[in-house]
C-alpha cells in the first residue's frame, strides 16, 4: 500500500506545514509524500479542483494496484476525516482482494466475511449479526 497526499501548495509550503505543524500533530511528521498539483491538473482529473477558489477540495481515493478507484470521499474543509474509517476501509479491500470475500457494513479484521452463494441471498442480515 503506498499513501500519498495531494494540494495546490507549493512543495515549499508543505514543508513549512510538514516542520512546523504536523510534525507536532504526528511525531516525526506525517510520513508520506506530499505531492504539489499548484496548477490544480490532478485535482481537475479526480473532480476535487474548485476553480473559484483555486484550490482542491478535501478528497481522498482509494486506488487498487490495478489502477481502478475503489472507493473515494469528498469533503469541505469544516469536517473532519475519519482516519480510522480510511484504515478499516484499506483493510478490508485488501481482504476482498485476497480471498474474493465480500465484507458486511462495518467489518472489521477478524470478523466474518460473506462467502457468495446461492444459500446467502436473503440470509445476508444472519452473517452480519454473527460478524458484529
Amino acid at each position: 500500500m503506498e499513501v500519498l497526499s495531494c494540494s495546490v501548495d507549493s512543495q515549499y509550503t508543505h514543508k513549512i506545514w510538514q516542520e512546523h505543524e504536523l510534525s507536532k500533530m504526528v511525531s516525526g511528521g506525517v510520513p508520506y509524500p506530499m505531492l504539489s498539483d499548484t496548477g490544480g491538473r490532478i485535482g481537475r482529473l479526480y473532480g476535487v479542483y474548485d476553480e473559484k477558489g483555486g484550490v482542491n477540495v478535501r478528497g481522498r481515493f482509494l486506488i487498487d494496484p490495478d489502477g481502478v478507484i475503489q472507493a473515494m470521499e469528498v469533503l469541505t474543509p469544516p469536517v473532519g476525516r475519519n482516519f480510522a474509517e480510511l484504515v478499516r476501509q484499506v483493510k478490508a479491500f485488501q481482504h476482498v482482494r485476497e480471498t474474493g470475500e465480500p465484507t458486511p457494513a462495518g467489518w472489521q479484521p477478524g470478523k466474518k466475511s460473506l462467502k457468495p452463494s446461492p444459500d446467502l441471498v436473503g440470509n445476508v442480515w444472519k452473517v452480519w449479526k454473527i460478524g458484529e
